[in-house]
């Protein structure tokens, strides 16, 4: 609560990304404490974390468990284009002992206690795009109006209208359906959450993702130049453009989350639905 350890979510593995169920990271029941050994990949915040709350399979199926920094956990830093900041990284575990308190939720019920958080996490990577894009316009907005070709402001021309329509409609569509489930999380129990709103939201960040590269392009195609130049007034255009694919990754894949809107929805659908 003080802010003075770090913590990060460590799932990911080389040869377990989207498949949440395949991690090879083992825990085994010693006594009062787990042992746990294997390894994690792409972990934000892993380079500086003082603990890692880390699935990892045992006997009796997934268990998530809080692991403290020790001797036995080490971490290697993964160059990402992304973020220097995030302090993504390669994270070892070699036999670290961990206290059974130390155990999250139920053993057996690991996947459970993940996917409560991932809702969250992809509302979060959602509206955090959605800031980004309105600055993105908002800049467009401005430069149209500063800079002068054929001697008369840019936005005189009809092409570029056209991209500042699309630009505007795109945020203001992706405004309204964040609210919308925003509004609904905020209203639903974690238990109506989970059965609800896990498809929605994937779809949601589905949407926001393809709509922020969408209006990068547009905005670089208004900016020309100075829209691939990393300073002055298009450094963030240039930004943007570099790194709104990546929105596309971040808290699952956009293909992969596309399709489990969809699987929800015909789970959800009466199985005797016909025109």
């Amino acid at each position: 609560l003080a802010g003075k350890k770090y913590i990060s979510l460590a799932i990911t593995e080389a040869f377990a990304g989207s498949d949440v169920s395949g991690v090879q990271t083992v825990a085994v029941r010693d006594g009062d404490e787990w042992v746990v050994s294997g390894t994690k990949k792409w972990i934000t915040n892993g380079t500086f974390s003082d603990y890692f709350t880390t699935l990892c399979k045992t006997d009796a199926g997934l268990v998530v468990l809080l692991i403290e920094r020790t001797d036995a956990v080490s971490t290697k830093a993964v160059k990402t284009s992304y973020s220097a900041t995030a302090g993504t990284a390669f994270v070892m575990f070699d036999k670290a002992r961990v206290p059974v308190a130390n155990t999250l939720g139920q053993v057996g019920k690991g996947l459970s206690v993940i996917l409560s958080n991932f809702n969250h996490e992809r509302w979060m990577v959602t509206a955090t795009s959605l800031g980004a894009q309105r600055v993105v316009v908002d800049e467009c907005l401005k430069w149209t109006n500063q800079r002068i070709a054929f001697g008369k402001p840019l936005h005189a021309q009809a092409v570029i209208r056209a991209k500042l329509a699309a630009m505007i409609s795109r945020v203001e569509a992706c405004q309204a359906w964040v609210e919308n489930i925003t509004l609904q999380m905020n209203n639903m129990s974690y238990q109506e959450q989970s059965d609800k709103l896990a498809g929605p939201i994937a779809l949601l960040k589905q949407f926001v993702s393809k709509a922020g590269r969408e209006t990068a392009e547009d905005a670089t195609q208004i900016f020309g130049g100075r829209g691939i130049t990393a300073s002055g007034m298009g450094k963030i255009i240039e930004n943007y453009h570099r790194t709104s694919p990546f929105d596309a990754i971040l808290a699952g894949a956009e293909d992969v989350l596309g399709d489990l809107g969809v699987r929800q929805a015909i789970r959800k659908m009466p199985k005797n639905a016909r025109l």
